[in-house]
């Protein structure tokens, strides 16, 4: 997301400066066999960081969620005219899993048990998935389904949050190395497994 100049009369309220991004390379795509991007070829990239930009009507409703109750560090802040407001919330390293239509009703099986999930759905990385689960089902979040254990041995739990989104808490079991060694996580080409809430799916 780019942040544009708000209008004149505008207030601005600066905190902490931007964390340094750290790039993240993208996993090979085990399940086809194709092997993962050449050092070369990653150094190239012109992306620096992934940002979701929600619009959320209960503005805050919603920084008080994420922010307060998931613990989403603030990273800056702005208003301006017209009760004009945005926050921007550091939620760790950032990937984009993208998924066919096949590989999202799998999920939804294994982690639903029924479709439920829209085109889009944001997933965080955390601890321990039934302490946050209950955390956020305390502060309005409707639970979707519990914490469940997952072929790829992960713990993932799925709610219905504020700002509309659909989310998934997952946490992680065993190590990349772990995990590598498992039966589907695999192939002859180079690379690590996908991790977390994208393995396997």
């Amino acid at each position: 997301m780019v942040i544009t100049r708000l209008p004149e009369g505008g207030n601005s309220r600066p905190t902490a400066p931007p964390l340094p991004v750290v790039p993240v390379p993208a996993p090979p795509d085990i399940r086809r066999g194709v092997a993962a991007v050449s050092p070369s070829e990653k150094s190239t990239s012109t992306v620096r960081q992934l940002r979701l930009v929600v619009q959320a009507d209960d503005y805050d409703a919603a920084v008080r969620f994420y922010r307060d109750v998931l613990g989403l560090p603030e990273q800056a802040a702005f208003s301006g005219a017209d009760d004009a407001q945005v926050v921007i919330l550091d939620a760790g390293r950032a990937t984009l899993e993208i998924a066919n239509s096949a590989q999202k009703r799998m999920i939804d099986d294994v982690e639903v048990g029924r479709q439920v999930a829209p085109r889009i759905r944001v997933a965080f990385e955390v601890d321990d998935t039934a302490a946050t689960t209950d955390r956020l089902v305390a502060a309005g979040a409707e639970q979707v389904a519990p914490p469940t254990t997952t072929p790829w041995q992960s713990v993932n739990a799925r709610l219905d949050a504020p700002a509309g989104l659909h989310i998934t808490v997952f946490q992680e079991l065993r190590t990349l190395d772990e995990r590598a060694a498992l039966d589907g996580f695999g192939t002859d080409a180079a690379g690590a497994p996908p991790t977390g809430d994208d393995a396997g799916r």
